[in-house]
């Protein structure tokens, strides 16, 4: 009788090692599914975090100098102020900065469906896009200015003068807005444009006769060593004062984390060592 007790109490203790164990081996089970299922929702949710997965940063551009232009005959070469801005902000972001010419008036339906991750070309900060986008902290002033063959900058000064005269700007863009809203180019023929390269290109061709572009777009553009030597902004022809801003996809938290480096790259120096580059330091508003 003595050792069938001993026995069964063995089998008994035997039985309660093997359910605690299975117990801890199952809390540990649930606990590392936890653990999984909150990363991937956390992947899902935070668009820092998908941009951080995927290593790369996808930056919506147009072409235009100083901004982003290629500096070779054979385009290999992407440089400009918003190309140095980005590759330093992507280097402290842990990512690989990837510039994609965009069409500018397809910008936000690339952006929402994951095609960009963010527009970064000169975009101008308003209302409406605030809205529908989320914008980084202000990093530049620009406005619009009206830019002419240099042999008509003093007559076209008044919107007299403009009178049935042909005024080009890029579509969906600041300059189309002063285009086709502000009483200078109330008598103008106005006509939409794909880009401000080749708002410039039809002033300069004689297909246009004037154009409404960014102001750092003159800066870097026009006068003597440019493709457009014989173009101006005409001086008093300045319009909507504006400034600069990166957009995300709404909401996206990618926009906090960029206003702190802006912040940083600010106070370092390096973004106004770049903006001297460009002769655009007396536009920068992070110093």
């Amino acid at each position: 009788m003595k050792k069938f007790l001993s026995a069964f109490l063995a089998v008994v203790m035997m039985l309660s090692v093997i359910v605690a164990f299975a117990g801890c081996s199952k809390e540990d089970t649930v606990d590392d599914t936890s653990a999984d299922t909150a990363d991937s929702v956390s992947a899902e949710d935070s668009d820092l975090a998908y941009i951080q997965e995927k290593g790369t940063l996808v930056i919506g551009i147009t072409l235009f100098a100083p901004m982003d232009y290629y500096a070779d005959e054979d385009e290999t070469e992407l440089t400009g102020f918003e190309v140095e801005f980005g590759k330093a902000v992507c280097e402290k972001l842990g990512v690989t900065p990837e510039f994609q010419v965009i069409s500018w008036d397809a910008k936000e339906s690339e952006l929402n469906a994951k095609n960009i991750d963010c527009i970064w070309n000169g975009l101008t900060i308003t209302e409406e896009r605030q809205e529908t986008m989320s914008i980084s902290t202000p990093y530049m002033a620009n406005k619009q200015v009206l830019v002419v063959k240099s042999e008509n900058a003093d007559k076209y000064t008044t919107a007299e003068a403009l009178t049935g005269l042909s005024v080009v700007a890029e579509k969906e863009s600041a300059g189309e807005e002063v285009a086709t809203t502000d009483e200078f180019f109330a008598n103008a023929e106005y006509t939409a444009v794909e880009s401000m390269a080749r708002a410039m290109m039809e002033v300069k061709s004689g297909t246009a006769d004037a154009a409404v572009i960014d102001y750092v777009t003159g800066i870097g553009s026009l006068g003597e060593g440019t493709d457009y030597e014989d173009l101006v902004m005409v001086e008093g022809a300045e319009f909507a004062d504006e400034e600069y801003g990166i957009a995300f996809r709404k909401d996206s938290d990618v926009t906090a984390e960029v206003n702190k480096i802006i912040e940083e790259l600010g106070e370092d120096g390096t973004l106004l060592e770049i903006a001297e580059k460009y002769k655009l330091q007396d536009q920068l508003l992070v110093k």
